[in-house]
């Protein structure tokens, strides 16, 4: 019994780990309590009518001066005659309501979301166990098969979303599909080799099935996460308070504008590392090398080990913004009404809430848009790490490598294309916000 453990540790361990998590996740309900506590916002009908004893309160409302004994309704019969129409001040109030679990399972896609949720935590977790403490290659086939199935729920998700009528612009929907062509384009680039100074990717020379392979799967991504990165853009704009609208209730705390602030600036240094310019900067080489390049920075594997834990730091910090960026995408909202409600003595309150009501509707569709990013980036980033050798496909070989070496670069691409892809879209959207060509509304 106890050589049969022995023989088959890692397959055991594997199991184990994979029932006792689901077990755990499911009983514990860990995607729910990811989102637990969120502040949503409700704009009613005829508040002053239904407002008491609701229990609910009211997150922003028009300042009343309570020193004044007289009531509203003979201040607005006095005023009457100067103005032409009259606007019912009670009904321009918003409610804050914190989201608990019977509201996120009433949302559109919380059953992909909650999916997603527990096959990448049990991928990650393989990921791990598989990396350091493995002792055989028995249970190699768990993290396989469970980043397989995360890649392609993911890549699942990102497609419905992207073919949802209502959650997005038609204008939005067609330049995924640019952006997919031209990431097409850039995938035969590099998979080909056209520039080899210009990427760090050492793919070798690549046939043509997996050239195109690798190319589609690039455009996927870079069509899918356009409208996503678009999203997180908006979210930092308004969460870090770029609009100075100096409302606390609209902007995020200290805490989450921190987040916010590291997660962009660390997707960014990292997106750049497998570019060519920094990549020689900080890379130490062997013999004379004349300036400042090649003598300085780390040795060749250093440098390879630090780009691949900035990959994980990436992805990680991309999860820990989920939820300040949710937030944000709440508080647009709320944005909205602000600015329709001063914006003049009548103001027409329908877009906005409307646009409070689509907010909530949409709520784990866009959280799953958020979580997608640092899924991919850590499943690529795990099947880039493992060790196939001594598994049956080592003993192929894919173009000029063999298949083992060639997975793992193959992988750090697509990890890397994914941070790239999410920081190129977000820069350029703050460069446009900060410019007025685009605006938050």
């Amino acid at each position: 019994m106890l050589d049969l453990f022995g023989t088959y540790r890692n397959l055991i361990l594997q199991t184990l780990l994979s029932l006792s998590l689901t077990l755990i996740l499911y009983f514990l309900r860990i995607p729910i309590i990811f989102l637990y506590g969120l502040c949503t916002y409700i704009q009613p009908e005829n508040l002053g009518q239904n407002s008491a004893g609701s229990g609910v309160r009211a997150a922003i409302r028009r300042p009343s001066n309570t020193d004044d004994p007289k009531p509203n309704n003979e201040l607005r019969r006095r005023n009457r005659s100067k103005d032409k129409s009259e606007f019912d001040e009670t009904n321009a109030q918003i409610f804050r309501i914190k989201l608990d679990e019977d509201h996120l399972r009433s949302r559109m896609y919380f059953t992909e979301y909650n999916s997603l949720f527990v096959v990448s935590f049990l991928s990650l977790s393989s990921f791990l166990l598989q990396k350091y403490f493995s002792v055989d290659d028995k249970g190699l086939l768990f993290p396989l098969v469970l980043g397989f199935i995360a890649l392609c729920k993911v890549f699942v998700a990102l497609a419905k979303i992207s073919i949802e009528r209502s959650a997005s612009k038609r204008s939005e929907k067609k330049l995924s599909l640019i952006f997919g062509a031209l990431g097409f384009v850039f995938g035969i680039i590099i998979s080909a080799g056209v520039f080899p100074k210009g990427f760090d990717f050492q793919l070798g020379s690549v046939d043509a099935f997996c050239c195109i392979l690798i190319s589609f799967s690039m455009a996927c991504i870079a069509g899918f996460l356009y409208m996503p990165a678009g999203r997180s853009a908006r979210s930092f704009w308004v969460g870090t308070d770029q609009i100075r609208s100096n409302l606390s209730i609209i902007s995020c705390g200290w805490f989450g504008r921190m987040i916010l602030y590291v997660n962009y600036i660390v997707s960014v240094f990292t997106s750049l590392l497998w570019i060519h310019p920094l990549a020689e900067i900080l890379v130490k080489r062997s013999g004379n090398a004349g300036g400042l390049v090649g003598n300085v920075g780390f040795s060749t594997s250093d440098f390879g080990r630090f780009r691949v834990l900035c990959l994980l730091l990436s992805g990680l910090l991309q999860a820990m913004a989920v939820r300040p960026n949710l937030q944000m995408f709440l508080n647009e909202a709320v944005l909205s009404w602000y600015q329709r409600l001063h914006g003049s003595k009548t103001p027409d309150l329908e877009f906005s809430r409307a646009k409070m009501f689509l907010h909530n509707h949409y709520l784990c569709l866009v959280a799953l848009q958020f979580v997608a990013p640092s899924v991919l980036v850590i499943i690529f980033l795990g099947l880039s790490q493992i060790d196939l050798r001594s598994f049956a496909v080592s003993q192929l070989v894919c173009g000029s490598l063999p298949c083992s070496e060639f997975v793992g670069q193959v992988g750090l691409l697509m990890s890397w294309w994914v941070l790239f892809v999410w920081s190129a879209f977000a820069s350029a959207s703050l460069v446009f916000y900060r410019r007025g060509v685009l605006y938050v509304s």
